[in-house]
């Protein structure tokens, strides 16, 4: 499974200003993902949090910056693409990618990465947080991007 090895980050952050942005999509992974991500922001005590859908997972980037643009500390982004028979996959998951990584240095603002680049629909749903699932990527993405929000937080306090 992907996830072994995966560090534990817990991380507090009352008072942090969080969006998720997720996908429409594959409602049951993503209904999963969302519940994951708002368990863990509850966990780490932020209650500041705006939920907004994007169209697709190609939408994300764009959603996520104006959510960054708008003062949010992080911006969780969320989504699910299942490989299909033609090279739309590859050319879908790259472009989502490259764009939050794009939206993440241009708007020096965290994003969680929570977008499920899968084969079936099968390891979606095991990765999705379900019960029964063997991980919860929307906690995974809450929890990396809060440990980089605290972390920016304390270089900026050497400045």
């Amino acid at each position: 499974m992907s996830g072994h090895g995966a560090p534990t980050l817990t991380v507090k952050a009352e008072g942090a200003r969080v969006a998720i942005v997720a996908s429409s999509w594959h409602v049951v992974v993503m209904d999963g993902l969302v519940a994951g991500a708002q368990s863990a922001l509850a966990d780490a005590g932020v209650t500041d949090v705006t939920l907004v859908r994007a169209a697709g997972s190609f939408e994300l980037p764009l959603v996520t910056q104006a959510l960054a643009r708008a003062g949010h500390d992080a911006v969780i982004a969320l989504g699910v693409i299942i490989r299909g028979g033609t090279p739309h996959f590859e050319y879908v998951s790259a472009a989502a990618t490259d764009g939050l990584a794009r939206v993440a240095l241009d708007e020096g603002v965290p994003v969680g990465f929570g977008l499920l680049t899968c084969d079936t629909e099968e390891q979606a749903i095991d990765r999705a947080g379900l019960p029964g699932s063997a991980e919860d990527k929307g906690r995974e993405a809450v929890e990396a991007a809060l440990a980089t929000w605290t972390t920016l937080r304390g270089l900026r306090a050497l400045d």
